[in-house]
């Protein structure tokens, strides 16, 4: 086939170290099932053991997944570096990009807390050196909720890391997201084969979060009046998708060839 009619692939699983869930989901995920890319974040509690699961698997591309926010109500995250206009008055990260008006209490948004750009460069360069120093197939950077590209000032400090650091910040402009209908009522692995059943030639990327149905996922929340144990169901309904026999059927008797951001 020729590489105009080709369909390329790229599944990324992301949050690797945001907690033991995640991370054997994420090794699950490529072992298992169809992700290339798998998304590690340098100041959560599990990147040890991230670290070491990531050694059994040297041709499973790695990112270094930015993080200047902690989303979870009951789990927070620190900086690496030393970065106090990075976080609240407890010194964890702020749990939201952006403060929305629907999410009280006030002052929960990055955007907002008044960092400064020298602070975020310092932490980024702090997550990108531990994680280099630990892991030997990085090769690109990723935005964790967006945070660390999402103004002009942000994405030129993240652009010249990337550059100093020989990584990949942007795809080319022909990888294109794979459009997979968003219903909560049908599981993703329909979702998903449906998305891949049907999708034309080109170069794809689908980006999702895997993790297991278990008591630690279960715990995870945003706090208000979002339920416990729907963050463990849907990304649990991740990982389902990822690893799906009914899926990878469709990858192999389309020939979908599933390639990483380095061949991309």
């Amino acid at each position: 086939m020729s590489k105009q009619n080709q369909i390329r692939l790229i599944v990324r699983a992301d949050d690797i170290a945001s907690s033991h869930s995640a991370t054997l989901a994420c090794i699950e995920s490529f072992r298992q099932g169809i992700a290339r890319s798998v998304e590690i974040m340098a100041p959560c509690a599990w990147f040890p053991e991230a670290v070491e699961l990531l050694k059994s698997v040297p041709e499973l591309e790695v990112g270094v997944h930015l993080t200047l926010t902690s989303e979870w109500a009951g789990c927070k995250w620190r900086p690496v570096s030393h970065a106090p206009s990075l976080v609240t008055e407890d010194g964890f990260f702020f749990p939201l990009t952006s403060h929305r008006q629907d999410a009280p209490p006030p002052n929960q948004g990055f955007l907002q807390c008044g960092y400064l750009l020298e602070e975020v460069e310092r932490e980024l360069r702090a997550q990108i050196e531990l994680t280099l120093r630990h892991v030997n197939h990085v090769t690109h950077l990723s935005s964790h909720m967006g945070a660390p590209t999402c103004m002009p000032d942000l994405l030129a400090v993240t652009q010249r890391l990337a550059d100093e650091y020989g990584l990949i910040l942007d795809l080319p402009d022909y990888v294109k997201p794979l459009a997979v209908q968003r219903n909560p009522d049908i599981a993703l692995e329909e979702r998903l084969a449906d998305a891949l059943a049907t999708v034309h030639p080109g170069t794809w990327l689908f980006v999702e979060h895997p993790a297991y149905d278990d008591a630690e996922m279960q715990a995870l929340s945003h706090g208000g009046d979002h339920p416990l144990g729907l963050v463990a169901r849907q990304r649990a309904g991740v990982l389902t998708a990822f690893t799906s026999p009914k899926v990878r059927q469709i990858v192999e008797q389309r020939g979908i060839e599933l390639i990483n951001y380095t061949n991309a």
